[in-house]
């Protein structure tokens, strides 16, 4: 079962978020409130496939999507 990153939504600017995990199935639909708390929460996402695929190319001396969006190496 993967576990997946959640942040608070804060009520007040003051307010910083929090980060937690909770394991999940994949088919389960993801979390709108803290399970303690019941504060708003979103899911955050991290890594990819694309930030490693890039750490490669600076590897071997290349580097890819670098500047403009559409710059991108094939």
């Amino acid at each position: 079962m993967p576990t997946y990153i959640y942040e608070t939504i804060p009520r007040k600017p003051s307010e910083k978020p929090v980060r937690f995990e909770v394991k999940q199935s994949i088919m389960e639909d993801a979390l709108d409130a803290h399970p303690e708390t019941g504060q708003p929460v979103r899911r955050i996402i991290t890594g990819g496939i694309s930030s490693l695929s890039n750490k490669s190319e600076e590897s071997r001396g290349r580097r890819c999507c670098t500047g403009s969006v559409n710059s991108c190496c094939g």
